[in-house]
């Protein structure tokens, strides 16, 4: 009996999709994505090379500098702004992929999905448990950055494999994407439960009426879109002002989009959350200031050296686990084109943490910190390592594929 209940037919793990449909939305988001990952790269290495020149107070004024009303609790710096404001419009968009998994994509069958959900979660537990081991050898630890480390930065990522691993089966690609709408989720959840304080539930009731107005219209059967942007607007001032990140307002009304309308949305509002919201964010929050000695500090930190081991080991070893486990009790095989070395480079390459990892980083120690500046210090190293090792791994097995073809 196969691993499917199917007797002589063998489950394969990470095989492509028969979907056509699907395969060629897939092949169209990763373009989207690859290209935004360039983007970001680019906003980062500005941002980088910008804080450490001898114009890097010009740098920090413009972060700071202050706009929006008082009254809404919206007189907010840019770099606030830019995480509060502009990654609503990214998390809007994880809410639309998240929606479209859930019903029409890999999310939607039990036995497809649970691998990567499992391994998702493996994923984040590890890099978090390794952070807290970290924290507890040194005096001075601080275990409250255990979030940080468990963010996949998808965009990041696939810019990553674009380069190096062009040969690579197309079933690794949907892994990894099925692998980050997972590990989006649970970080949304994180930053619900764990990075939301002092909540008025007046204003977040607001917030949620707003959502719910906004649902009902959407689903009415076209788009009313002189109501729901005021709408969408509104809900992410009040649950900005409820105390909950004003993040969670984005994803909230991403999944109350139908699901007959989240193609067509995602194709509009994605490539400006890639082409402009994440890499502006990115540069206001990369940004971070290492000469003069704040390396050498940031390098004897142990919630420096802990999201660093996090996102470079903890993601390897929780990944390929909880899939290797998985294969294992399911009595399932990796698909033909696939071996554990790519399960390997992949693991290595989920721990590029930027985007929502900085943004954890922000909440859990607070925008400007000492602390904040090291936990960017160490996405940095961290996302650069895995990132390294990942194309080492996965660009030796790409010119081996080229090479056999």
């Amino acid at each position: 009996m196969s691993g499917d209940g199917q007797p002589g037919v063998i489950r394969r793990l990470f095989s492509r999709s028969d979907d056509p449909e699907e395969n060629l939305r897939l092949s169209d988001l990763l373009r989207q994505e690859t290209t935004g990952g360039l983007f970001l790269l680019a906003a980062t290495a500005v941002a980088l090379i910008w804080a450490n020149s001898p114009w890097r107070s010009s740098y920090t004024h413009l972060s700071d500098i202050q706009i929006g009303p008082d009254a809404l609790h919206l007189h907010l710096n840019l770099a606030t702004w830019a995480a509060d404001g502009l990654l609503a419009v990214f998390f809007f968009v994880v809410g639309l992929e998240l929606k479209h998994e859930l019903v029409r994509g890999s999310l939607r069958d039990p036995a497809r999905a649970a691998i990567p959900i499992v391994a998702a979660i493996s994923g984040m537990i590890f890099p978090a448990l390794f952070y807290l081991v970290v924290q507890s050898l040194s005096a001075d630890g601080e275990p409250h950055g255990w979030a940080v480390p468990i963010a996949t930065d998808i965009a990041f990522a696939l810019a990553v494999l674009a380069v190096v691993g062009s040969a690579l089966p197309d079933g690794l690609r949907t892994f990894l994407l099925t692998l980050a709408v997972v590990d989006d989720l649970i970080a949304i959840i994180v930053i619900a439960i764990f990075f939301s304080g002092g909540i008025s539930f007046g204003w977040l009731a607001a917030g949620l009426a707003c959502i719910a107005v906004f649902a009902f219209l959407a689903n009415t059967g076209r788009m009313w879109w002189w109501a729901m942007i005021p709408l969408a607007i509104g809900a992410w001032t009040c649950v900005h002002a409820s105390g909950v990140h004003a993040t969670i307002a984005g994803v909230l009304l991403g999944l109350s989009i139908p699901s007959s309308k989240v193609g067509a949305l995602d194709h509009r509002i994605r490539p400006v959350s890639a082409g402009f919201c994440v890499p502006v964010f990115a540069f206001f929050a990369a940004g971070v200031t290492v000469v003069g000695g704040g390396m050498d500090q940031a390098l004897r930190d142990p919630v420096t050296i802990g999201v660093i081991v996090g996102l470079a080991l903890g993601k390897v070893v929780g990944i390929n686990l909880a899939t290797w486990l998985m294969a294992k009790l399911t009595r399932a095989e990796l698909d033909e084109e696939i071996t554990w070395v790519d399960m390997i480079g992949l693991g290595l390459l989920a721990g590029v943490g930027f985007t929502v990892s900085l943004l954890i980083g922000e909440l859990a120690f607070g925008p400007g910190s000492a602390k904040d500046e090291h936990v960017k210090i160490a996405i940095l190293i961290g996302s650069l390592l895995s990132a390294g090792s990942a194309s080492i791994v996965l660009g030796h097995r790409s010119r081996r594929i080229k090479l056999s073809t």
